[in-house]
């Protein structure tokens, strides 16, 4: 395959697409799982087509231009996990063709071909959760189009004007989603080892990155909802927290390859550094420095599943290059090739199709939709759950702008406050739930605290679901 995808020409393109496009049939013939965080994107979606405000109507941490995606979907497509599917292999798509152009095009390896697209797309197959259209896979063509820029001004003798663009992508990539923002450490620090950027320059890449945040706050103040664009995004970062979302041991599995061969890619380069011209070594460098911001990303992560890894992708793809490159002997490289590209597509199909009967690795079961607690012959109703689980609203619809646990928990977990039950009971008597699914047992207190609800609920056979009379 190797020796197929070295050859330069632009027919190899269609190669490149038409391979991608056939690992991803069999889960066309064959739709996988419906993810928690899915179902959560097109609920945003749908309650913004119906008119609700993100943060002051839907209380989630979700980032805007990811929520605009969404909502832009949910208006045309409705809820559809194909059309999110579908969304994702075009972004996809671009991803890989602007690698593979960029790194030829700018001479970023020493020899042409096509295997960077290759390896590429091959990374963005580590687990059956990364062909959805994620925010974090969303970001990531943004910050691809700075780096872009970034080793462009590189190529030159000093820095120009354009390094506005390099903080303006990143911008737009931190609001598709937020924990990205700490890739304007990486810009200013590639501008400041590996180019002549004045002071005038780094203020301009600075100003690039703070213009789109600019102009969403001032969206938020004119609406009236700037401290719900605070608490409920910004402050969030640092306080949501769905780890029961996370799938710890399929992560080190889908990340164990890709991860490998970029480290070795990386510690092949102390062998052969005399091969690689000045440009070429300080690509390399603020690759790696790319990687350490993603490392950081880490901090700041709602949840961990290898669909939030996807900003690792181009540093894994871009060193681990260079470890098939410096095998000497191109049978050996393309049997290893081989061999890695037969494991990840096993353990992708394993966690979407379940190949392997009663292996749960790379099932992803925590992010599943699970079976709603409420009885199947009630769809189409308001709901209201308290807690993480949202698998009852995957035939329902959501009821108050308590979407998100972990920011609901600022109301429904402070009702010793009286501010908050008066926002609860607002709440309620503008969208009363038809059902609540309360997991966290607080409604017993709200009712104590707001006798006016406890009038209008009953409680159900099922434990924990109160209905409304």
């Amino acid at each position: 395959m190797l020796r197929f995808f070295q050859s330069y020409f632009s027919y190899q393109y269609v190669s490149l697409l038409g391979l991608l496009v056939l690992i991803r049939l069999p889960l066309l013939l064959h739709p996988f799982p419906l993810l928690i965080p899915e179902l959560n994107w097109m609920i945003v979606g749908e309650q913004m087509s119906q008119g609700n405000l993100l943060y002051r109507d839907i209380w989630d941490s979700i980032s805007p231009l990811s929520a605009l995606v969404y909502w832009s979907i949910n208006s045309v497509f409705g809820r559809s996990p194909l059309v999110l599917h579908g969304a994702a292999t075009l972004v996809s798509v671009f991803q890989i063709v602007y690698f593979n152009y960029l790194t030829n095009n700018r001479d970023v390896y020493p020899d042409r071909s096509f295997w960077p697209g290759l390896i590429y797309m091959l990374f963005m197959h580590i687990s059956f959760d990364c062909l959805t259209l994620s925010p974090v896979l969303m970001s990531t063509s943004f910050l691809l189009l700075a780096f872009g820029t970034l080793i462009k001004q590189m190529d030159r003798r000093g820095a120009t004007d354009e390094v506005f663009e390099v903080g303006f992508y990143i911008g737009l990539a931190a609001l598709f989603y937020l924990p990205s923002a700490l890739f304007i450490l990486w810009a200013i620090l590639s501008l400041l080892f590996y180019t002549g950027a004045s002071l005038r320059q780094y203020s301009l890449s600075l100003f690039g990155f703070l213009f789109p945040f600019a102009a969403t706050v001032l969206f938020y103040y004119l609406s009236d909802s700037l401290d719900d664009f605070n608490r409920n995004l910004l402050a969030s970062v640092f306080r949501v927290r769905q780890y029961s979302l996370s799938d710890f041991q399929s992560l080190i599995a889908s990340l164990f390859i890709p991860l490998g061969l970029g480290i070795l890619g990386f510690l092949s380069l102390f062998r052969r550094a005399g091969r690689y011209v000045n440009f070429q070594q300080r690509v390399q460098q603020i690759m790696a420095l790319w990687f350490v911001i993603a490392v950081l990303t880490i901090l700041l992560m709602p949840f961990l599943a290898p669909m939030v890894f996807m900003s690792f992708v181009p540093p894994m793809a871009y060193f681990a290059f260079y470890y098939f490159e410096n095998i000497r002997k191109a049978w050996l490289a393309e049997i290893t090739f081989l061999i890695a590209f037969s494991l990840m597509l096993l353990l992708f199909y394993q966690g979407a199709l379940g190949l392997i009967p009663g292996a749960d690795l790379g099932r992803l079961s925590s992010l599943q939709v699970q079976q709603s607690p409420l009885p199947n012959d009630i769809t189409n109703r308001h709901v209201l759950i308290i807690g993480e689980d949202l698998s009852a609203y995957n035939k329902n619809y959501l009821a108050t702008p308590y979407l998100n646990w972990d920011l609901a928990k600022y109301d429904l977990k402070n009702l010793d406050n009286y501010e908050s039950v008066i926002n609860v009971y607002d709440h309620f008597r503008k969208d009363p739930p038809d059902y609540i699914i309360d997991r966290e047992k607080v409604v017993e207190k709200l009712f104590q605290r707001a006798p006016a609800l406890a009038l209008q609920y009953e409680k159900t056979a099922t434990a924990g679901v109160y209905k409304r009379k």
